[in-house]
């Protein structure tokens, strides 16, 4: 694994629920990939994924598309793969030849799901398309003619569209409002400018809880009085601190006792996810960012041994504050009593908490290039990842199981 780093990134329905993980490598010399780099890297991602990881925990069990370089898929390597998780996708630079046809076709009959990559139709395609079950658009890639011109071509195709670069929430809507029925893109980690509109009543409420949360002068008592008649915020808390993320000796029955045993650090940080994950018209996939990027920037403090890993945590978790809000992040720090160097790294990046969320922020986007970062080596630092995607699965399980059946029906399709 050394030297080796391996993303996901999310695939959402029409409902922006997670349906699926593009699986991502990259080799340590920047986003291009040649072909012989792809059939290291694809392997890579198997072995990882796979076999150290474990596919349960890459993806929570939901689908795993996978890029598949020709040699690939002309060979035996992709059979070790089980065909009910993964789908294979056939990269849009690969000469169409009967060989790999007909290895497809053998890869179809032995139940994989086949989807097209970055697809430019032209009448080569036609014998995979088909046996392709999924085709994705740059959309980014081909203006709204061109995408309009594919539509009408692959309608007699038993195919299922998939929208990837999408990346505003504008493009989801109008792409959703073609009937694409996949999308795949960065629109969730920037909010949608909001003008002339009144904030929702329940993220005004969350943002005065936080505000009074993170308030230096706020004592046990007072933080339990806000909490406890918020029946369904109390009942998450106290099933959080009873459930096995923290192993305490026995049961805690009230607020008050949670936050005397555990502390106002461990207590914000709980309570803050609770509340955000709280917020209405929002994707649980969100959350699940929100909780890596948090936990990610802690361990990273702690790998460091800096002395407030606590706040790291917190800048992770509210570096997609602006995309739950749907206001200007500027305005979100300056609304709450944070550290000045929380509030620094948010607001810029600023600083040695800015730099930490920074490298997380690149490893999410898959912009790595296999150097030491923060004086921590890439091993190092991939073991953090891997740890913090562990961490939010758990973490999301005891606050809010998502619901699969879209995953399944994807799957079945």
């Amino acid at each position: 694994m050394h030297n080796v780093y391996v993303g996901r990134q999310p695939i959402f329905d029409s409902n922006q629920r997670v349906l699926a993980y593009e699986l991502l490598s990259r080799s340590g010399q920047g986003n291009r990939v040649t072909e012989l780099e792809g059939n290291r890297a694809t392997s890579q991602v198997m072995l990882n994924a796979f076999v150290a990881i474990g596919l349960e925990q890459m993806t929570g069990g939901k689908p795993a598309f996978i890029n598949c370089t020709r040699d690939l898929l002309l060979g035996e390597t992709l059979g070790a793969l089980p065909a009910d998780r993964v789908v294979l996708e056939v990269l849009e630079d690969m000469e169409i030849d009967p060989p790999l046809v007909e290895a497809v076709r053998r890869k179809v009959d032995a139940g994989y799901t086949i989807a097209l990559d970055d697809f430019v139709y032209s009448r080569q395609w036609d014998p995979l398309l088909e046996m392709a079950s999924i085709v994705k658009l740059d959309v980014l890639a081909l203006d709204r003619r061109e995408i309009q011109r594919h539509l009408r071509l692959l309608r007699p195709f038993n195919v299922k569209l998939l929208a990837e670069k999408v990346e505003t929430p504008e493009d989801f809507a109008h792409f959703r409002d073609l009937n694409f029925d996949y999308f795949q893109g960065y629109f969730l980690s920037r909010p949608s400018v909001v003008e002339g509109q009144c904030v929702p009543a329940n993220r005004l409420a969350v943002m005065q809880l936080l505000s009074r949360l993170y308030d230096p002068q706020a004592e046990v008592k007072e933080l339990a009085k806000m909490i406890e008649p918020d029946l369904a915020l109390a009942y998450k808390l106290l099933r959080y601190i009873n459930s096995s993320l923290f192993s305490l000796p026995g049961e805690i029955r009230s607020i008050q006792q949670a936050i005397t045993l555990l502390g106002l650090n461990e207590i914000r940080r709980f309570a803050s996810l609770v509340l955000m994950s709280s917020i209405d018209g929002k994707p649980p996939e969100l959350m699940n960012i929100s909780l890596i990027r948090a936990r990610m920037c802690q361990g990273l403090a702690e790998a460091l041994q800096e002395p407030d890993a606590a706040t790291y945590f917190i800048v992770g978790l509210f570096s997609s504050l602006d995309a739950f809000m749907d206001r200007p992040m500027a305005e979100l720090v300056d609304s709450l009593p944070l550290p000045a160097a929380a509030q620094a790294a948010l607001a810029g990046h600023e600083g040695r908490m800015g730099e930490a969320l920074q490298l997380v922020l690149d490893y999410e986007a898959c912009v790595w290039d296999g150097r030491a970062r923060l004086g921590l080596s890439p091993d190092e630092i991939q073991r953090i990842y891997w740890e913090s995607l562990s961490w939010s699965t758990r973490t999301l399980a005891v606050a809010a199981p998502a619901a699969d059946a879209g995953a399944a029906a994807l799957m079945s399709e």
